[in-house]
């Protein structure tokens, strides 16, 4: 059997975002000689600052990233069939000039293999390289009180001695793979998702299956079905169906690209001011308040611009109240309807009745998926209603008694997603608090970016900010340009210790679940609330309250000498 689906712990990923990477930083956003150096043996080796993480959160904060082998973050393992960005072009970058000024992408969407070609412009442009450390898990960090500073270790025994630590480690950086009986059994090929083989694969006249709906799922599943061919088989095994929209995928030239970039800094800017971080966000109009014929143009208008904008671009109760919400479903469920021949297909697919409201989970962007399931060898299989039992040597087998027989199989179940990378690491705060430990019923945190309790400790793109809510580059530059001013801060006022105070963190996460029963998503079980984890605890998992209220939020605490945190 040929397989990669992780390492004998369950749901472990070694992961870029689980990686260690240091860097001095010099010049304008200079955090170096934030404390002086601590003394102990020449072996091990003692920093400012330690970012651990290889993504755009990692990049950004530091200009230098620590990944697996190489750069990219979760574009670096994640290389299954179709993977692609969800953010339109432009902003899914960063908006330094040196790095976009001689940079074009070819897609508005870009896969991949663009986004690793990406990163190594950065590395050129940045120098990130000659300052990172590869192939290296930070397994512990526990901070010693004696000196005010972490001590990190690492697998390959390697010991950092630091001021301050910032795990950059994202969103996914934990997979997870459910608990499926007979799973060693199978003696096909399988893969995970996000651990997938350099070598593509060749599925042309193989049984295939898909195991998952989520977005890498919905991508993989509709690549595959180009490429079976007309004597393979695929089937997509879902619990619940996605709710696509069209990605309406375009190709850029190099002369379109050099008009834009007259406009870069002005797009940059617009992000702080929309929801999510893009160039649009929800309309100030209610659903009701218009016409139905009104509410039709809007739909078929945002339709064909594709993208999130059906999500995203829509009326501003679409994602906030119910009959608003159907109204939109039910306009998203005909447009698909009518794609889908066969109705048994149709009818799991695109329900007549919303399995949940839309937007509730994950929207993925198609690219053709819906019309790969007119052809007689695409099908999709229900596990909600018929439970996968167990895997056998030929495939899968299903409670009505099916064996499907399958020769590779997909597993794209998704990841302990948000919490899942830091509770993964052995951090102790004082009194050797575990942060797995502090976390096991529930996340407390303040702002988005420390927790009470882990002195000189930060995060970013994590638990209770904006997230999987927000287009990343966005969110992350706003995280690590206040994170930059406070430990300048810390430099100037002579202050050793940082750590975010009880009462803080305790507001917060009333502020999160305030805003999260604002809208819809907290109706449904999803990534989102953890609740696709077995044992997890089910919370608002991300700050609902976008991007331009949470910099707000950022610059008050800022101004107030960073009121909710005590600085020694």
């Amino acid at each position: 059997m040929r397989r990669d689906i992780g390492e004998p712990q369950q749901g472990h990923i070694p992961n870029d975002g689980n990686n260690v990477d240091r860097r001095t930083m010099n010049g304008a956003n200079s955090v170096s000689g934030v404390h002086e150096s601590i003394s102990s043996s020449s072996k091990d080796e003692h920093v400012d600052v330690l970012i651990v993480g290889a993504g755009f959160a990692g990049v950004f904060t530091v200009k230098a990233v620590e990944a697996g082998s190489d750069l990219g973050g979760v574009w670096h393992w994640n290389r299954y069939p179709g993977a692609r960005v969800d953010s339109q072009y432009p902003v899914y970058c960063y908006s330094l000039p040196e790095v976009y000024e001689d940079w074009n992408w070819t897609t508005e969407f870009p896969d991949w293999e663009e986004l690793q070609r990406y990163f190594q412009h950065v590395d050129k442009k940045l120098g990130i390289k000659k300052d990172t450390v590869f192939k290296t898990k930070v397994t512990s960090a526990d901070f010693d009180t004696t000196t005010d500073a972490w001590t990190i270790k690492c697998d390959t025994g390697k010991i950092y001695y630091s001021r301050c630590l910032i795990a950059s480690t994202g969103f996914a950086a934990k997979r997870y793979i459910p608990d499926y009986d007979g799973l060693d059994s199978f003696e096909g090929i399988m893969h995970h998702s996000s651990f997938w083989p350099t070598e593509p694969i060749n599925v042309r006249g193989l049984r295939v299956g898909v195991l998952g709906s989520g977005s890498t799922g919905i991508q993989i599943a509709q690549e595959w079905a180009k490429e079976i061919g007309e004597t393979g088989d695929l089937k997509l095994f879902q619990r619940t169906p996605n709710l696509c929209c069209p990605m309406r995928q375009k190709s850029l030239t190099p002369e379109q690209q050099t008009e834009d970039k007259t406009k870069y800094r002005e797009w940059f800017n617009q992000r702080w001011n929309n929801y999510g971080g893009f160039l649009y966000q929800y309309r100030d109009s209610l659903t009701f308040d218009q016409t139905p014929e009104q509410r039709q143009a809007l739909y078929e208008e945002l339709w064909t611009m594709g993208g999130f904008r059906f999500l995203m671009n829509n009326y501003f109760d679409m994602t906030r109240d119910v009959k608003a919400n159907r109204e939109a479903y039910n306009f998203w469920r005909d447009k698909v309807r009518l794609r889908i021949k066969d109705l048994a297909k149709a009818d799991l697919l695109a329900p007549i009745e919303p399995p949940h409201p839309f937007g509730a989970k994950r929207v993925a962007l198609e690219q053709g998926f819906y019309d790969e399931f007119n052809k007689p060898n695409v099908n999709v299989f229900d596990i909600k209603t018929y439970p996968i039992i167990r895997f056998e040597p030929e495939g899968i087998r299903t409670s009505d008694g099916t064996l499907h027989k399958l020769d590779v199989i997909a597993i794209a179940t998704g990841f302990d997603s948000i919490t899942g990378g830091l509770k993964d690491i052995s951090i102790k705060g004082l009194d050797e608090e575990l942060l797995s430990s502090k976390w096991g019923k529930g996340t407390w945190t303040y702002l988005g970016m420390a927790t009470a309790r882990f002195l000189n400790f930060f995060f970013t793109y994590g638990p209770q900010a904006p997230t999987a809510f927000s287009n990343g580059p966005a969110c992350i530059e706003l995280q690590a340009d206040w994170l930059v001013d406070l430990l300048v801060h810390m430099r100037e006022m002579g202050y050793r210790r940082v750590d975010a105070q009880n009462d803080a963190e305790q507001e917060w996460r009333i502020t999160v679940n305030d805003l999260s029963a604002r809208g819809l998503r907290h109706t449904t079980d999803s990534w989102y609330n953890g609740s696709n984890i077995p044992g997890k605890p089910r919370e608002p998992l991300n700050y609902a309250g976008g991007l331009p209220l949470y910099r707000k939020t950022l610059t008050d605490v800022k101004d107030h000498n960073y009121k909710g945190f005590e600085m020694q």
